[in-house]
């Protein structure tokens, strides 16, 4: 069960939210040197948006939030991903992340490679949110045809903060933007998956212990 049957009186982690802002700002450089002479911040109202702050540290006017966006089209051209969206969120075998013809096009070492690594997130920096009712449908153009889904993701480069005087704490929040709160197991997940994103050492630092 990818959601909880019922929902708790109170903002979670992972939880689908709405009605509130998405902001990045955008610079052409740092300004080292003297004051910045221009910038931009891009303002987006998502449909929804999904709480990144861990439950107890939800509150004092501000909470991490991440916009729900559609999926990726590519997810489709693999058939293990296409038959449950949700497998990105899980570890799983190399010859699973990627299409047949791409796996039967990679050279027998490349091939090597990757079964000696085993199983290990594909896309480490993303999490499907599986379809629910409560989530509109939207159609992905394909080259030979047109899918209808609701499937949605998130994708951990977006997490941003956003003030709001109502958030006081998890249960002192605006509780009615409340959309869809993820089950226990599925929580889990989420958070195993991106312990793993801000944990992942960078190739220079593994070469260096090695």
């Amino acid at each position: 069960m990818f959601y909880a049957e019922k929902t708790s009186n109170a903002l979670r982690f992972g939880d689908v939210i709405r009605g509130f802002l998405s902001t990045t700002p955008v610079i052409t450089e740092p300004a080292l040197k003297e004051p910045f002479k221009s910038y931009n911040i891009d303002v987006n109202v998502p449909i929804f948006s999904v709480v990144m702050d861990p439950c107890c540290q939800i509150g004092n006017k501000s909470v991490s939030l991440t916009p729900l966006i559609q999926i990726r089209i590519s997810f489709f051209d693999n058939p293990y991903l296409a038959e449950d969206l949700t497998r990105v969120n899980r570890k799983m075998e190399p010859q699973q992340a990627v299409p047949p013809l791409a796996w039967e096009k990679l050279s027998q070492e490349e091939k090597q490679k990757r079964m000696k690594i085993g199983r290990e997130y594909a896309f480490v920096g993303l999490f499907i949110y599986e379809k629910h009712d409560r989530l509109p449908k939207y159609t992905v153009q394909r080259k030979e045809n047109k899918i209808e889904t609701n499937y949605y993701m998130i994708d951990f480069r977006n997490i941003h903060k956003l003030c709001c005087d109502k958030i006081n704490s998890p249960t002192d929040a605006p509780l009615e933007t409340k959309i869809l709160e993820l089950s226990v197991k599925t929580r889990t997940e989420l958070r195993d998956k991106i312990s793993v994103y801000y944990a992942t050492p960078p190739i220079e630092d593994k070469l260096a212990e090695d």
